[in-house]
Parts: C-alpha cells; sequence; structure tokens
C-alpha cells in the first residue's frame, strides 16, 4: 500500500482491522512505518456483474430495482406487506447471483419470479403471468387458475 502522506510503497503495517456493512467489507486502519503517518484503507469483494439475455438477443446489465418494480406492480393493492417484496427481491437477487453464471436469460428470471410470487400472492402471481405469459384471452387465464392448488 502507498502511503497517502510520503508517498512510500509497502511500508506499512496493520494497526486495527474489523469488518463492515454486515461483512461485505473490511476496514483497516494503518501506519505508514516510514513518516509513521496513519491511514484508513477498505477492501471488498469486487462484485459479479450479472447480465440479462433479452429475448430480442440484447444484454443489458442486471437491475435490482426493475425486479423490485415488476413484483411491486404485480402486488398493488394486495395485502402483501412492503417487507415481503424486499424480501423477496433479495431471494431472488441471491438465486441468479447462486448461479454462479455470468448470464442469465430474462426467461429464467421470470420463471423464477412467478415460482416465488404463487408462494406469496395468488392474485399476484396471476397479474405477473398474464403480462409475463402475453395472455390474450379469458381461457388464458381460466387455464392458469385451474392449476392453481385450492
Amino acid at each position: 500500500m502507498r502511503c497517502p502522506y510520503c508517498g512510500t510503497l509497502d511500508k506499512d503495517h496493520v494497526l486495527d482491522s474489523r469488518p463492515i456493512r454486515e461483512g461485505a467489507a473490511i476496514r483497516r486502519r494503518r501506519e505508514c512505518e516510514s513518516c509513521l503517518g496513519r491511514f484508513t484503507t477498505f477492501e471488498e469483494v469486487e462484485e459479479l456483474r450479472l447480465m440479462v439475455l433479452k429475448n430480442n438477443g440484447a444484454r443489458e446489465p442486471f437491475e435490482r430495482g426493475k425486479l423490485r418494480r415488476a413484483i411491486e406492480l404485480a402486488c398493488k393493492k394486495r395485502p402483501v406487506p412492503d417487507a415481503a417484496l424486499s424480501q423477496l427481491v433479495d431471494e431472488l437477487e441471491r438465486a441468479l447471483y447462486a448461479r454462479a453464471e455470468r448470464e442469465v436469460s430474462s426467461q429464467a428470471i421470470g420463471e423464477l419470479l412467478m415460482e416465488k410470487l404463487r408462494l406469496l400472492d395468488t392474485v399476484a402471481y396471476v397479474r405477473f403471468a398474464s403480462v409475463y405469459r402475453q395472455f390474450e384471452d379469458v381461457r388464458e387465464f381460466r387455464e392458469l387458475v385451474e392449476r392453481l392448488p385450492k
């Protein structure tokens, strides 16, 4: 590490080290052995950038906010607490990153979201499925509803 005071390279030692942001990063307090200046450094894991492969072949970065908005729209005016929405977004994001793939199809995201919504709120599930699967008539709605557990 280069000292910000004297510019000496790799002549420092760590005085204190502690996790921050729930273990996502480490804060280190260092002291330069040349000038005795003290400074703080932060270390964190380089975040993997998940790319979404769209149906039209385009690729775009995964956006947590976009996923959240889709869930909010499906759950609009439903008795689903905001905390449950946040938890659902967290679960979906963890599941996507757990795949350890740099790319995930929008179809895979949609299917995973439908599976989670079905367990959370069946009306939200039907709403999302009707848009996601592009229902064109009442028959498709009826078939989906009939497949739901009673």
